[in-house]
């Protein structure tokens, strides 16, 4: 069972209806249209609602940024691969150790309408919480596959999906047509980058133009978010 911490990540989790819920806990003083929305969706749903005391709730918390707001449910249930493959724009996320930045990426990428991110099988839920609210509840909304064999992964992805991976290496500028081929973009965390293994089955590399002398690369959430709203603004300048 995962505990869940404020509204906007409580109000995730219900709407989403990927967790089995067991029971929603709400300040006894707090009543305001955040509140009285979680109720009425937490009842409609069948879910048990507690009120409870500020001081009860701290105690439950790591912190106490949950505004008085929280929830216990299951294991998320993940999306099958055949699910992402109707979309036209996934990314795949590899080797990003940390959940917030983990967390960033997918607001990022749900934002600009990625339909759907793919990972390697790391244990993220013992950071369900942190990663449900950095990312603003969009890890809850966003569909999520879980590869156990990445190769054969991109082998199924490929002959639909143009897999552009972001590493400068004999790269063309993000800001160049993409074409119009649903896209699978590729980003790497900042320590390893992208695998040999996602490598190898590129499309294209991509990389994104400085404005200055700087030589370092972005952070893999700064880069997600560029990269993600560029092919946004492609997709939409072709409709």
């Amino acid at each position: 069972m995962y505990l869940f911490e404020g509204a906007l990540s409580v109000k995730a989790v219900l709407l989403a209806n990927k967790r089995v819920i067991e029971q929603v806990i709400i300040d006894e003083k707090k009543h305001d249209k955040d509140t009285a929305f979680i109720i009425k969706i937490a009842q409609a749903k069948g879910v048990v609602v507690k009120r409870a005391k500020r001081e009860m709730i701290d105690e439950l918390c790591s912190g106490k940024t949950h505004g008085g707001v929280i929830c216990y449910a299951d294991e998320r249930r993940n999306d099958s691969l055949d699910k992402l493959k109707e979309g036209n724009f996934l990314c795949l996320l590899e080797g990003i150790e940390d959940p917030f930045n983990f967390g960033y990426c997918l607001r990022s990428l749900y934002a600009s309408g990625c339909d759907g991110v793919i990972v390697g099988e790391r244990n993220w839920l013992n950071s369900a919480t942190t990663i449900t609210k950095s990312s603003g509840g969009a890890s809850e909304h966003l569909p999520i596959y879980v590869t156990k064999d990445l190769n054969e992964t991109l082998n199924s992805l490929k002959p639909r999906f143009a897999i552009l991976c972001a590493t400068r290496s004999q790269a063309l500028s993000i800001y160049d047509d993409l074409g119009d081929q649903p896209i699978l973009l590729a980003v790497g965390g900042e320590r390893r980058g992208l695998s040999k293994i996602v490598l190898d089955h590129c499309t294209r590399n991509v990389y994104i133009p400085y404005d200055s002398d700087f030589r370092n690369s972005l952070n893999a959430c700064s880069a997600v978010s560029v990269l993600a709203f560029e092919i946004m603004r492609q997709r939409i300048g072709k409709r």
